[in-house]
């Protein structure tokens, strides 16, 4: 195939993974790859792991998954305040206690990266970076890092999330460095779930952002009915996370 269908960032949101599976359906796309996060701050966990599983979709560890699936206390994420990090401490205790050992020991199993290649194009998939799970590569990072990161990869496509942010970057020297977004957690004020096309042709990379309506409330009403944090509720409500 030419073409390349990746997506990440599910973090228990049922609704938003079944949109995004069902758009992907409708439009023919196969050749499908998931970045990880697919547990923590929704309430589904263990019915986005049956669905991913079942799908048989290649996914990468992400930090959340990597926390989970050895029942730490620590979910890897960088938090810019103390509310924001009580909150995630009792998301990812709620994660812990609802997702089934089962569960868990599929997390603990899925891929450090997956490298692929899509027509002359070199393409690496990870969560955070090349060199760390939950190091975030946000779209302003200085030129010259990224080249460093696409040279030590040895890679011409870095495709990551973790910052739940869509981004595309063509560097100097002409590779590319490109977030996914997020499927059930956006950040970027746009509150419906993300993923990214890859297609090569003669050598260039097109790469197209897909936005999906989802039954934002269905999800919301679920955190509002737990004991999982409230506020992510509104988070989802509004796109900010």
């Amino acid at each position: 195939m030419n073409y390349l269908t990746i997506f990440g960032d599910i973090h228990a949101n049922l609704a938003a993974l079944e949109a995004v599976l069902a758009d992907m359906d409708m439009r023919g796309l196969d050749n499908r790859y998931c970045l990880g996060d697919l547990v923590g701050y929704g309430t589904f966990p263990n019915e986005v792991i049956s669905t991913i599983r079942q799908r048989q979709i290649p996914t990468i560890m992400g930090n959340y998954d990597q926390g989970v699936g050895l029942d730490s206390d620590d979910c890897g994420c960088a938090y810019t305040n103390p509310i924001a990090e009580a909150l995630g401490k009792l998301s990812i205790a709620w994660s812990n206690q609802h997702t089934t050992a089962a569960n868990k020991a599929y997390l603990r199993e899925l891929l450090p990266h997956i490298a692929l290649t899509l027509g002359s194009l070199r393409v690496l998939l990870v969560h955070g970076s090349p060199r760390k799970i939950n190091e975030y590569l946000f779209e302003d990072r200085p030129n010259d890092s990224l080249e460093r990161i696409l040279d030590q990869a040895q890679t011409d496509v870095l495709v990551c999330g973790h910052t739940h942010l869509p981004y595309h970057r063509v560097l100097t020297s002409g590779r590319h460095v490109i977030n996914a977004g997020s499927v059930g957690k956006p950040k970027d004020n746009d509150p419906r779930a993300c993923y990214v096309i890859l297609r090569e042709d003669g050598g260039a990379l097109g790469v197209e952002f897909v936005r999906v309506a989802y039954d934002v409330e269905r999800t919301a009403q679920a955190i509002e009915a737990s004991t999982m944090p409230h506020e992510y509720a509104q988070m989802l409500r509004d796109g900010k996370g």
